[in-house]
């Protein structure tokens, strides 16, 4: 997982778009009750080894209703709607006795596909961000590209592979699951590392603080494509 991997991008249905100019929104954020119905998504998946949903809205407050049968990845995103300010609802039931390969997969999955509807043709959004962020002694870079281009590079090192009975080799699977269907380019990269927990709360912080600047709305832009090619994509 440690280079750029390339995935092919996902064709999928787009969400409708307010207007621009919104009264009220001096910043050009678009936040608020009024609009944040048109930057949401909702999808789901059910195989035979899982059953997820899961509903998102940008540009909201951050409040979290997760259950996915496994509590380490319903803390890391409730962690990512907090400070993402994703409105997030996430049922999700799968083979646990068999492992939580399938779950945290679908879950990136699905997720990723949600995501990709909210933010409809990515008109006049920011398009990039990165934050290093800290956990106590943790250190991590997230950086993102909404341009609609799946690619995914991952270097953390946790130190133990168990934190509670949640396996972190699973966490790259899910972020690249997330990277390929959302349609974005993700990096994940250990500036410091420690306590295994501390690490991967550290990544899902920061990949939601880096979701919620890449997403917002410039108001230069005008709605705009983000790209100098006139399309997001390759």
């Amino acid at each position: 997982m440690a280079g750029l991997r390339r995935l092919p991008p996902g064709v999928h249905r787009h969400a409708g778009r307010e207007r621009p100019g919104h009264r009220g929104d001096r910043h050009g954020l678009l936040r608020g009750a009024s609009v944040t119905a048109a930057r949401a998504g909702s999808r789901s998946r059910k195989t035979k080894e899982t059953d997820v949903a899961v509903t998102l809205k940008l540009d909201a407050t951050g409040q979290a209703r997760v259950s996915t049968g496994i509590p380490f990845m319903d803390h890391m995103l409730e962690l990512m709607a907090v400070h993402g300010l994703i409105d997030l609802t996430v049922k999700a039931s799968g083979d646990l006795p068999v492992d939580q390969h399938h779950t945290v997969e679908d879950l990136g999955l699905v997720l990723g596909r949600a995501l990709d509807e909210a933010l409809g043709d990515r008109g006049g959004i920011v398009r990039f961000a990165s934050i290093t962020l800290p956990m106590d002694e943790c250190l991590v870079n997230v950086a993102v590209d909404l341009g609609g281009r799946p690619a995914f590079a991952y270097d953390l090192k946790p130190s133990e592979r168990i934190v509670g009975s949640f396996d972190t080799t699973l966490m790259p699977h899910f972020l690249e699951s997330l990277a390929q269907t959302g349609r974005l380019t993700l990096h994940v990269t250990q500036l410091r590392g420690g306590n295994p927990h501390h690490l991967l709360e550290a990544t899902m912080k920061a990949l939601g603080r880096v979701i919620d600047a890449a997403a917002r709305r410039d108001p230069r832009r005008a709605g705009k494509v983000p790209s100098s090619k006139g399309r997001v994509g390759a």
